[in-house]
């Protein structure tokens, strides 16, 4: 693997911390500014829905540049929005600072994705982009347990501090080590947004909503739970977010390897046992142990979906791949905000803390449905190909189907 991606990777890890971190900070913002812990997930909530809006926009004014410029200009927004969020004096200046930091999210997910693999040869495409998000994973391990510690004991705009200290780092690493790509020649706005008449891509974004979304609704709320719930103390929930990270880490190494030669059976697989394992929340949420393992499992299982649904958003979109893989990171992120609210809401509705859950299965389980559907779709569609040579429409992508 090239070392370029160890600079992609790097700045994952900071928007990856800087992401997940508040989940674990979630008491202590809420006490610090005097609201509520479903106001508090309005900073999950808004973080996510930047990055649905900033994916698409900051694509299109990247299309005149480079992308190594537009990923360092991406990067440069990134250590803006999280010192915004360190020195905010009220709540909605943080939720603003947040929001600014999202929306380099989307884009750089989506540049790096196309860079990565252009960086190795197709049958390494997966495992490339899998590699950059190494870093969104390494984040949960290293990154957010580190940054939940200092934030309980030193403050958490201390916490924010350090992140936008990391998007330092990511900055510097891209500019060195990420080799300045010619820019796609004769590429338009209207070629990228072609690729959204593709039903197949529409459908894979679809998942992706769906998909992680189940994984946010339950991990957004994880400190309450685990803590009013499960019975932990508040600085137990920086190792639970560790096993979450290793989670995500094992599952990301998953979906990589087998993206590239098992796409839909690794969908079907990680989609069904995240919502039976989702489900089973509710209930193992009251054991410690049990709690522990599920969230490593909700971690894995999630995370394994990432991978391949990234690279059938690139195999389908393959003439037009930039805008698509950047609006599908914003379609995880759209699935995060929905699921966030939607966690809120049951928890509003006075259902408990373990109500998410529940939330999170039906998400994850209508997911699967959807990937089913988009597998009797594409078999139907490939059958006329086989007897007309050539006459498979252009949005389709290379007759390789990764089941």
């Amino acid at each position: 693997m090239p070392l370029a991606l160890l600079a992609l990777a790097i700045g994952a890890f900071g928007i990856g911390t800087t992401e997940f971190v508040i989940m674990g900070l979630l008491p202590e913002v809420a006490g610090d500014f005097g609201v509520s812990i479903p106001t508090a997930g309005l900073l999950v909530t808004g973080y996510a829905l930047g990055v649905v809006l900033g994916a698409p926009l900051m694509t299109v004014l990247g299309t005149r540049i480079s992308r190594k410029r537009m990923l360092m200009i991406l990067m440069g927004l990134f250590i803006a929005g999280n010192l915004l969020s360190a020195v905010a004096p009220a709540f909605g200046v943080m939720l603003a600072g947040r929001v600014v930091a999202s929306l380099a999210h989307g884009a750089f997910f989506g540049i790096g994705s196309v860079v990565a693999a252009e960086l190795v040869a197709p049958e390494k495409k997966a495992g490339a982009i899998a590699m950059m998000f190494t870093g969104l994973t390494v984040a949960n391990v290293v990154g957010v347990p580190l940054g939940t510690l200092v934030g309980q004991t030193l403050g958490w705009r201390i916490t924010f501090a350090i992140v936008a200290g990391l998007g330092v780092i990511g900055l510097v690493g891209i500019a060195k080590l990420v080799p300045d790509l010619p820019k796609p020649q004769g590429v338009r706005l209207r070629h990228e947004l072609a690729a959204f008449r593709n039903v197949q891509v529409l459908l894979a974004m679809a998942m992706t909503i769906l998909g992680f979304g189940g994984v946010f609704a339950a991990v957004t709320y994880l400190a309450p739970m685990m803590t009013d719930v499960a019975g932990y103390a508040d600085s137990s929930v920086t190792w639970l977010l560790v096993l979450f990270g290793l989670g995500m880490v094992a599952g990301n190494l998953i979906g990589g390897k087998f993206a590239d030669r098992a796409l839909m059976p690794l969908l079907y697989v990680s989609l069904s046992g995240l919502a039976v394992v989702l489900a089973l929340f509710t209930f193992t949420a009251h054991n410690k142990i049990a709690a522990a393992v599920t969230i490593a499992l909700i971690g894995a299982l999630g995370f394994a979906t990432v991978p391949p649904l990234q690279k059938r958003v690139l195999d389908q979109a393959s003439g037009a791949p930039t805008l698509a893989s950047a609006v599908n990171i914003g379609a995880f992120n759209l699935g995060n905000a929905l699921s966030a609210w939607l966690g809120g809401l049951v928890i509003s509705a006075g259902l408990g803390y373990t109500a998410p859950n529940w939330v999170g299965a039906v998400l994850a389980g209508s997911a699967l449905v959807l990937a089913v559907l988009s597998a009797v779709l594409e078999r139907r569609s490939a059958t006329p190909s086989l007897v007309v040579a050539g006459a498979a429409p252009l949005e389709q992508p290379t007759p390789v189907l990764h089941h």
